[in-house]
């Protein structure tokens, strides 16, 4: 995976630590390090302090100018941005609402910013790793197709050059896991389904409405085939191909079911 740009750089003295959640601080608006987020650690100047002494007698306040609030504190607190006094509740330009500060970007904004690159980047490696799945598939089912010619069963009627040989993977329910069979690629799948659970002695309610129907699942995504397409469509087929010599599922479904779960635990 290509490298990410990311993070970025405490912006302390003599620190520069890349960091990949960095902090930016709500007062001086610079970005630091876990180490430097505090505003001691980085000796932040966001607020100034007057530290005039206070002559013995004297009864010096400084009343905070925050809307609505009457504190009062003995020595100034300076917000070095618009330069009025506020109490210690209020004297970080977030908390008095700064008038001539820029809001920095918040923390939470930075992570999801970092959380959508990280996620996009591995969708990019995910398309890259189902394209090498897809030619791992093709390659497979070319190594298992000379194995199926000499076990499969099937119509004899069916041309050489038609024939089309799956390892059909039966419903679960049953003591056989499978069984290698060839059909007629100009057949539909409704034809196909039929031809297996024949030879496969399997109970075909097909043409009833009330029982769960045989259907041919895709070994991959589990998608139940439609059963007025023909198998050669599906050979052709862009996005999930069936392979000759490859893998199919035929299994009992609802009526309204298009997707069988768990294909694993077929193959």
């Amino acid at each position: 995976m290509a490298e990410l740009d990311i993070g970025h750089h405490c912006e302390a003295d003599h620190c520069s630590q890349l960091d990949f959640l960095p902090f930016i601080c709500d007062g001086c608006s610079r970005v630091f390090c876990l180490k430097h987020r505090s505003r001691t650690s980085h000796e932040c100047s966001e607020v100034t302090i007057s530290t005039t002494i206070v002559k013995s007698g004297e009864n010096i306040s400084h009343p905070c100018t925050y809307q609505g609030c009457k504190a009062k504190e003995l020595m100034a607190v300076v917000c070095p941005s618009c330069e009025k006094h506020f109490c210690l509740g209020h004297r970080h330009p977030s908390d008095h609402e700064c008038e001539k500060l820029d809001a920095p970007q918040p923390r939470m904004a930075a992570t999801q910013q970092l959380v959508k690159d990280i996620i996009d980047s591995k969708k990019g490696a995910m398309a890259k790793k189902g394209r090498k799945g897809a030619k791992s598939s093709e390659t497979a089912a070319k190594v298992a197709l000379m194995k199926l010619k000499m076990h499969a069963t099937g119509n004899t009627a069916v041309p050489q050059s038609e024939r089309i040989y799956f390892q059909v993977f039966l419903p679960r329910d049953l003591k056989e896991k499978s069984k290698p069979m060839f059909f007629s690629s100009k057949w539909s799948l409704g034809k196909v389904v039929d031809f297996a659970a024949a030879s496969a002695k399997l109970k075909n309610d097909n043409n009833r409405t009330c029982c769960k129907k045989l259907r041919l699942c895709h070994p991959s995504s589990g998608d139940s085939l439609p059963l007025d397409h023909t198998l050669e469509s599906y050979l052709s087929h862009s996005e999930n191909p069936l392979y000759n010599g490859g893998n199919i599922i035929l299994e009992y479904l609802d009526n309204d079911c298009e997707l069988l779960e768990d294909v694993d635990a077929y193959l």
